[in-house]
């Protein structure tokens, strides 16, 4: 029931809205109608606000065809009192009104009108497309006017003739004739009149002078008069305008034809209708010039009415945008009030869950870093241990290999047992190095390089596991390379160690190329190419994406010939990475691989006078080594024969002990040139024991001999205050073990710096 009365309301409004909008199109066609009427009787004011209040009213209820008819009738009105610019602007906006509305009429009288006022200042093209435009609409049928009149065939018969006239202006004659048919075929198909039966003679007179047959433009002249004598004469403007051009045509046709006395009497007639209606013409000019004064005032006042109407509108609309504004404020503070408690309630809320998430957070924060500590501490032990037993075996196997009178077949298996200590050595070091390349802590550090000498020593390291895979090696070295560069060759042997411990993993009684090559040289810099090949196994392309990740295998199902952690590879590409470089991979199975990179030194000239020096200076070394006395501090029994059987083979005095306590007890007591320190020790470690020797002798050199990671040894020594002189890396090379030695010794004793390739320093801050 409820549903029934409300539909039943709702169609009663409806119904009310639509009888109010029908009675207020009648009145704005009737506003239309009183406009015509208005403007016909050459009352222009009346007929302007009618239009006026008629445009206000469509507007108001959206009458599109009531505001286009509006403006169709203003513009006829402007362009009568010679108002070109404002009729122009009625006549667009008639047509495009008429456009959304589809009224034929109106938008071909609207085209048909802008073209005449066009034919004063545009092209031909120009006004021909709106001529055109207004044929094509109103050819297309339901051309009806206001009063639901058809009027197609006399907006077709108006628009042949203009088109015609056109024509004739541009001498197409012969299109000026098919329009002019067109016309004489429209204007027999609607009741005429005599203004319209003039309006056509007379074009047709224009044509036949424009074919030069004057004969005949003088009759269609001659019957133009003869309808205009009986023409309804209340349009004067238009009947004294083509009576005009009707007798100055006569005059030129007859001056054509050399009939001079005819020509003379029609120029007579048109001079005389001139002057009977010189003041008819004048009173004309005057009401149009009052018309124009009299739009002036109307505009005049109904600007100032539209002005005091628009303030009260502002006024108005100004006090309810207040109201609006007001309730609005009121509405949102209230509204922000409530927000403003449940955004207080809901942080409330979310300060407790943060506050208990950021709680966990710490404890997991702290677990990590505990994790990462533990992780950090248990690989540095772990390495520790691996390296303190590696240190014996490797030491001992050097110390046995360097006995001449073994057995080839003792040799062989010392050789082994080496290569073993050497690999798992080499085992640890990839594991610890990973670690260091994802935490970023690797840094490169240059120092003076002898290219040429790092990569015979390279290679030479390489010796026992060549014989035992039967391959070979071969390098080539470009002759145009510096003597020395500026590289941290450390990170350099990496990459070329791991390379070719990689080819020759994976190639058995092959061969392996190491070439370098200068690519380009400067003042200061060398561009250098490294390739390694070889003719293994070769990589499969489906694995080049893969083959440098952590852990990745060739043969992941069946791994067993190739021993390796998979780390190698990755390492090395990241270290080239580091250089600025990238690592290129070029490869095919069962023909081999070729690794390649390019990097960019620092070419050190310098060097080589330093170079020279260094030779004489490690003379030196070896006729002094004889007669020093060295502590070795080290709680591994298995290393103090090591270390000892060294310093003895090179004729140094050493004596042990046990831990950082009795060492600092007997330096005391004695006095020594040179302390060789062990870091992890019971009782009192290395570094307690440094320091504690350091309050009382500043002077003796104290090298710490470790299997623990250096850089964690230098950030301990570091934030301790520890100095070290020198690091010795358990298991080390011999020949730099005696080098670091004699060198720390020359300098206490000189307290010169050696002049060495740098890599030794005295009072070394570690």
């Amino acid at each position: 029931m409820k549903t029934s009365l409300l539909v039943c309301f709702l169609c009663a409004i409806n119904l009310s809205f639509s009888q109010d909008d029908k009675h207020m199109i009648f009145y704005i066609d009737s506003l239309n109608s009183d406009a015509l009427s208005f403007y016909d009787n050459n009352k222009i004011i009346p007929a302007l606000s009618s239009i006026n209040e008629s445009k206000r009213l469509s507007s108001l209820i959206n009458d599109i065809y009531g505001n286009a008819l509006a403006n169709f009738i203003q513009g006829q009105i402007y362009s009568s009192i010679e108002e070109y610019d404002a009729a122009e602007s009625r006549f667009i906006n008639s047509l495009n009104s008429s456009l959304e509305i589809d009224d034929n009429y109106l938008i071909a009288k609207s085209y048909l009108n802008l073209g005449k006022l066009y034919r004063r200042k545009k092209s031909f093209y120009e006004v021909n497309s709106y001529f055109q435009n207004a044929l094509r609409y109103a050819s297309l049928g339901n051309v009806k006017d206001h009063n639901n009149l058809d009027k197609q065939q006399n907006v077709l018969f108006d628009i042949q003739i203009n088109l015609s006239q056109i024509c004739l202006e541009n001498d197409l004659t012969e299109k000026a004739l098919i329009y002019l048919l067109r016309a004489e075929g429209n204007i027999y198909n609607y009741s005429a009149d005599a203004n319209d039966y003039a309006y056509l003679r007379y074009t047709q007179g224009l044509y036949f002078i424009s074919k030069e047959l004057f004969n005949s433009a003088n009759k269609k002249f001659n019957e133009a008069l003869t309808f205009l004598e009986v023409s309804d004469k209340e349009n004067r403007e238009y009947y004294n305008s083509l009576l005009l051009d009707v007798y100055e045509k006569i005059a030129l046709s007859l001056n054509k034809q050399d009939l001079d006395e005819q020509a003379y009497i029609a120029l007579q007639k048109y001079n005389d209708y001139v002057y009977v209606h010189t003041d008819k013409v004048m009173s004309e000019r005057k009401s149009i010039v009052k018309s124009k004064l009299l739009i002036e005032d109307y505009k005049k006042d109904a600007q100032i009415a539209n002005t005091e109407r628009i303030q009260q509108v502002e006024i108005t609309n100004k006090v309810k945008n207040l109201n609006i504004i007001i309730s609005i404020a009121l509405f949102l503070f209230i509204v922000s009030l409530i927000a403003v408690y449940k955004s207080y309630v809901s942080k409330r809320k979310l300060t407790n869950i943060l506050k208990d998430r950021n709680e966990e957070l710490e404890i997991a924060r702290n677990e990590a870093v505990k994790t990462s500590e533990l992780k950090s501490k248990f690989i540095s032990n772990v390495t520790h241990e691996l390296r303190t037993p590696l240190y014996g075996v490797v030491g001992i196997t050097s110390l046995l290999l360097e006995n001449n009178d073994l057995r080839e077949s003792d040799a062989k298996l010392i050789n082994s047992l080496k290569y073993s200590g050497d690999y798992l050595l080499n085992l640890i070091n990839d594991i610890l190095q990973v670690s260091k390349i994802e935490s970023q802590k690797i840094e490169l550090k240059n120092t003076s390089v002898n290219l040429k000498k790092l990569i015979k020593n390279i290679v030479d390291s390489f010796d026992f596991r060549l014989r035992e895979t039967n391959n070979k090696i071969n390098f080539l070295i470009d002759q145009r390379l510096p003597e020395y560069i500026k590289c941290d060759n450390v990170r350099l042997s990496q990459i070329l160690i791991n390379l070719i411990g990689n080819s020759i993993k994976f190639t058995e009684n092959g061969r392996i190329d190491l070439r370098v090559k200068m690519i380009s040289v400067n003042t200061n810099e060398v561009n250098i190419r490294f390739e390694i090949e070889d003719d293994g196994c070769g990589i499969p392309k489906h694995k080049f994406d893969t083959v440098f990740d952590n852990f990745s295998q060739l043969d992941e199902n069946n791994n067993i010939n190739y021993q390796g952690t998979g780390l190698g590879l990755s390492i090395t590409k990241k270290l080239v990475e580091l250089f600025d470089s990238k690592i290129e991979l070029e490869s095919e199975v069962g023909v081999g691989s070729v690794f390649s990179f390019n990097i960019t030194f620092n070419i050190d000239e310098a060097e080589v006078e330093k170079s020279k020096l260094k030779s004489k200076n490690e003379l030196e070394l070896k006729s002094l080594n004889k007669t020093y006395k060295i502590l070795i501090v080290e709680d591994n029994k298995i290393n103090q024969v090591v270390t000892q059987n060294l310093l003895k083979k090179a004729n140094y005095e050493s004596v042990i002990v046990n831990n950082g306590l009795e060492a600092l007890n007997i330096v005391k007591a004695n006095k020594f040139d040179l302390i060789l320190m062990d870091i992890n020790m019971p009782i009192m470690n290395g570094k307690e024991a440094t320091r504690y020797i350091r309050e009382f002798d500043t002077q003796i050199p104290i090298i710490a001999l470790t299997a623990s990671d250096v850089d964690s040894i230098k950030k301990d020594c570091d934030d301790d205050g520890i100095s070290f002189n020198d690091i010795i890396y358990k298991p080390f090379d011999t020949y730099e073990f005696y080098q670091i030695i004699e060198t720390n010794i020359q300098l206490s004793k000189t307290c010169k710096l050696p002049d060495n390739d740098g890599q030794l320093k005295s009072l070394l801050a570690v």
